[in-house]
């Protein structure tokens, strides 16, 4: 197996950034809605604050909120359905110490100075709690009805995030597909660090090179481990090869957990369904492989979700906890 724990330090750049992701550790997060809704999709959003809440409290690191515009029934998920920076302010209030984070904004879909001011103003608003990934999107339905082009969404894609980052400067200048920075007006706020958190999802209609130069972190999914330590291994070494200071790796996961710790896993969408036992042994094995964070899906779980927590944060998250300096508190 290849062993990527050993790695340099990360970019210093928010709150959220700074506890989530640490060199040769692994970290453990939620997808939002935190429910099962296996048979629908459309969840009914039931004690969704009450649960992020108890998110917060059992020290899981993140909540993964995503960016669904439209019910697309292809698609099959409708998400948290709420807008994902309206949400980011509900929770922005209702926690104290976890991470918020977007898996992912579909840049080609809105204009870069909207998401640029709605990430920054949830930024602020958390303590520098937001972590911000982007996609370039992967449901041609939604395409027309914004009257946007689903075939050049690449060329957009870049075009925002080089308009977002032009918004952490003073009075930027910038000429850009979306529009023309004079240098004249600024926006505000500015992020809570020295930049939005900004973590590429996949290809994003991209090259590698490009994905390993332009991201703060790269999001990726499940793969059979050979695979995952390959794709994981050339990310970095384009990182290096660019000269740029090593950055994370984050993962998706379903999970369907089960009361027998001792349980084999079996195949679910994208994920397994387990006992504590397994989940642990594959939390290590990615963590070997360098992935830095998972984030964990209980779309799936057929036990109480309330229940699946507590046994995660009982019996898997101190798998993972360590004594190292920068608690959730920690000023960024």
């Amino acid at each position: 197996m290849l062993d990527q724990t050993t790695t340099t330090a990360f970019p210093r750049l928010n709150r959220a950034y700074n506890t989530v992701f640490r060199p040769g550790r692994l970290s453990l997060g939620l997808v939002v809605p935190l429910e099962t809704y296996a048979d629908s999709a459309v969840p009914n959003m039931a004690c969704h604050i009450e649960r992020a809440q108890l998110a917060d409290a059992l020290g899981f690191s993140a909540l993964w909120l995503r960016d669904v515009p439209f019910n697309v029934p292809s698609f099959g998920d409708a998400g948290q359905v709420f807008d994902p920076f309206v949400y980011l302010g509900a929770l922005a209030i209702a926690t104290r110490d976890i991470a918020l984070g977007v898996a992912s904004i579909v840049l080609p879909l809105r204009h870069p100075a909207h998401v640029a001011k709605a990430a920054a103003s949830a930024d602020v608003l958390s303590g520098g709690r937001l972590l911000l990934g982007v996609a370039s999107g992967d449901r041609p339905e939604e395409y027309p009805a914004l009257n946007k082009s689903f075939p050049d969404r690449g060329m957009r894609f870049r075009d925002s995030v080089d308009y977002i980052r032009a918004m952490a400067e003073s009075y930027p200048r910038r000429d850009t597909d979306h529009g023309t920075l004079s240098g004249g007006i600024d926006m505000l706020p500015k992020p809570a660090g020295r930049q939005l958190p900004l973590l590429i999802t996949g290809g994003s209609q991209q090259s590698p090179d490009w994905v390993a130069r332009n991201g703060d972190g790269w999001m990726t999914y499940p793969r059979d481990p050979v695979a995952q330590g390959r794709v994981v291994a050339e990310y970095r070494q384009r990182i290096a090869a660019a000269g740029l200071p090593d950055r994370p790796v984050m993962q998706s996961l379903y999970v369907d957990l089960v009361a027998d710790a001792g349980a084999p896993p079996s195949p679910i969408h994208l994920g397994f369904r387990s006992g504590t036992g397994y989940l642990r042994q594959y939390l290590s094995e990615v963590q070997s492989l360098g992935i830095n964070h998972v984030a964990l899906n209980l779309r799936f779980n057929g036990a109480d979700v309330e229940d699946t927590m507590q046994t995660l944060a009982q019996e898997v998250l101190p798998a993972f906890a360590d004594a190292e300096p920068g608690s959730p508190g920690t000023p960024y």
